[in-house]
């Protein structure tokens, strides 16, 4: 699937009133994961920015677009950022306490992850509308769990970080988290 964003009548609405939910918490150095067609590398300069996707298909979509903007399939354990991006993509893994476990080593010191998932009680809401064609049936196929703050706290705390920021946009069906490092954990040295 080269771009669920474009899949659904409403997934180009949802995907820009995310966007304006998490552009005031990006900055410095964005590891965008989930990347997409590129969505939030429209926003982000070329310098700045990595795309990290494993649809090939999207990241061709992506590149095509962005020729500029750094894409690829994984990112370099070498990298470090001061934001990872995570927009409408936890939702879609199996194991999100690993998966975010994995990614907060990319963390500059000072850094923080910024993230958007659907709130749990759409679930149906959501069904009813990608099989209606107004969102992505892709995006609601893939999702693996849904998550509400207290799973994101608990699976953030497992990972060695903690929820910092949490609100609700687009009516109370999406949520922003803003995870940052635990102080009161211990992490290896980067």
């Amino acid at each position: 699937m080269s771009d669920q964003g474009a899949e659904g009548i409403l997934s180009a609405w949802l995907r820009r009133h995310r966007l304006a939910a998490t552009r005031p918490h990006l900055r410095g150095t964005v590891l965008d994961i989930g990347c997409g067609a590129g969505a939030l590398a429209d926003e982000y300069p070329a310098e700045h920015y990595v795309g990290v996707d494993i649809d090939e298909e999207s990241l061709a979509v992506a590149r095509h677009h962005h020729p500029e903007h750094q894409f690829c399939a994984a990112a370099d354990p070498e990298l470090r950022v001061n934001t990872i991006a995570l927009l409408a993509a936890i939702e879609h893994v199996a194991d999100p306490a690993g998966f975010l476990r994995g990614l907060a080593n990319h963390l500059l010191p000072g850094g923080h992850f910024v993230l958007t998932t659907p709130a749990p009680w759409t679930d149906r809401v959501h069904a009813w509308g990608a099989a209606m064609g107004l969102f992505s049936h892709a995006a609601h196929e893939e999702h693996e769990k849904l998550i509400d703050p207290p799973y994101m706290r608990a699976i953030s705390h497992s990972a060695g970080l903690r929820v910092t920021y949490m609100r609700r946009f687009l009516f109370g069906a999406n949520q922003l988290f803003i995870l940052d490092r635990d102080p009161t954990k211990e992490r290896s040295t980067l």
